[in-house]
């Protein structure tokens, strides 16, 4: 599902994925849970990595593609 993301698209992360990744292991404590609930929106795409921006009041992130999925809204 990855592969379909680009620019604008809106993602929200993969818990499994993201879990297991280094980047959570660099991280203190739990996921914030907008990160793992969306949507978020993928600002630029950068070979495996895509750089995310959440209607919050955050720091734009740069994460692997392969720990993003399409956000299917509510």
């Amino acid at each position: 599902m990855a592969d379909a993301l680009k620019k604008g698209s809106l993602i929200r992360v993969n818990r499994e994925a993201y879990l297991s990744s280094v980047e959570a292991k660099a991280s203190a404590g739990d996921p914030p849970a907008y990160l793992l609930e969306g949507p978020g929106e993928v600002l630029a795409v950068k070979g495996d990595y895509a750089q995310l921006r959440f209607r919050q009041p955050v720091p734009d992130i740069w994460l692997r593609m392969d720990q993003l999925e399409a956000y299917a809204g509510s």
